[in-house]
């Protein structure tokens, strides 16, 4: 079985859909009486050089998914 997918990454049909799924299910809205322990990731200056580099997307990337997940954990 072979899926039909489409030959490029259309993020606006995609960022789309999972925007209103996050927006439907308030996954953004903050509630102080909650508790919870705050997090904190701390993100390094830039290199000497400021050039980029696939270290730092990756690292960037790692660093916007954890925040994503322990927003959503409360």
């Amino acid at each position: 079985m072979t899926a039909n997918l489409p030959p490029q990454y259309d993020a606006k049909t995609t960022e789309a859909k999972w925007q209103q799924i996050w927006e439907t299910n308030q996954t953004y809205k903050v509630d102080p009486a909650r508790g919870g322990k705050p997090f904190c990731i701390v993100i390094p200056p830039p290199n000497v050089t400021g050039s980029l580099h696939l270290g730092h997307a990756f690292e960037q990337s790692l660093i916007d998914a954890l925040i994503r997940y322990h927003r959503m954990c409360g």
